[in-house]
């Protein structure tokens, strides 16, 4: 009867220049394996990590000339987008034009107690003020209840609207007044829903994104939907935890302050400082 060799593999692996170059020998020194690829802290350049913030300003006091100047910063520093309330979007669209930052909006903000109708109706107007993004929140004392069907029909009836005109949606959980199971339903209906990202918090009822949620939705949603951190994510420190839990954008008022700290400069304040 033949032995059968058992070659234990011996990993060569070594990162230089945001690059891993992934290496598997057998032991007689066969090449078994070989791969290539970027290692997560190379998307946290400044520009990397730019790219993924929602410059937001949701504060009820503020005043045109904030949403101004958070727009100046955003195309400033290439953010991804800006957050504002429905009321500013018209403002943000204008300031923004031909620049590529996108201009996102509220939807029953910010606590989800607003009829469907009133979603779609807000939804309806704030694409027409060139709004490219909505993050509405989630009905939640529905979902609490055992409702179900109209938290599904609440974030259906959105999705069909904006879909229609190539607007993302964002659902906001709300994830500090949720229980674990509850938090997974809530990414469940808005999977089946349509949403195109599920978001953790409006960032005002206590408690923002942390890392154990941000895993959470991901598992839960795979790998198809983007996942939000939004609510206290104030550093480059909690962008890092947030992307490496599984998050896909940061919403932030302190996008200014994570850039320049991914670039190695003294970090600047924040231009707003409630909400997110």
């Amino acid at each position: 009867m033949s032995k059968k060799s058992k070659f234990k593999s011996y990993d060569k692996s070594g990162t230089y220049a945001g690059f891993t170059v992934r290496t598997l020998f057998d032991k007689r020194g066969h090449l078994k394996e070989v791969g290539v690829e970027k290692s997560p802290d190379s998307a946290l350049s400044a520009p990397g990590i730019a790219a993924l913030i929602d410059h937001t300003l949701l504060k009820p006091e503020s005043t045109a000339g904030q949403i101004e100047q958070l727009c100046a910063e955003a195309a400033e520093h290439h953010f991804g987008a800006v957050c504002v309330n429905a009321c500013w979007v018209a403002l943000a669209a204008r300031k923004l034009a031909g620049t590529e930052v996108k201009v996102g909006a509220t939807i029953g903000f910010p606590w989800g107690t607003s009829s469907t109708a009133a979603k779609v109706a807000e939804t309806r107007q704030a694409i027409a003020d060139g709004a490219r993004e909505v993050d509405m929140v989630l009905a939640y004392g529905k979902l609490k209840s055992g409702d179900y069907a109209a938290v599904a029909e609440d974030i259906r009836e959105v999705v069909r609207l904006a879909h229609k005109h190539d607007v993302l949606v964002k659902v906001i959980l709300e994830t500090s007044m949720l229980t674990q199971d509850e938090k997974i339903t809530a990414c469940m209906l808005a999977k089946q829903a349509g949403a195109d990202f599920v978001k953790t918090s409006t960032g005002f009822q206590g408690g923002g994104a942390t890392a154990e949620d941000i895993a959470l939705m991901r598992a839960v949603v795979g790998p198809d939907l983007g996942v939000k951190a939004s609510g206290g994510v104030r550093s480059l420190a909690d962008a890092k935890k947030m992307i490496a839990a599984g998050a896909t954008r940061i919403g932030t008022s302190a996008g200014i302050k994570i850039v320049q700290e991914a670039a190695g400069e003294v970090p600047g304040a924040p231009s707003g400082e409630g909400g997110y």
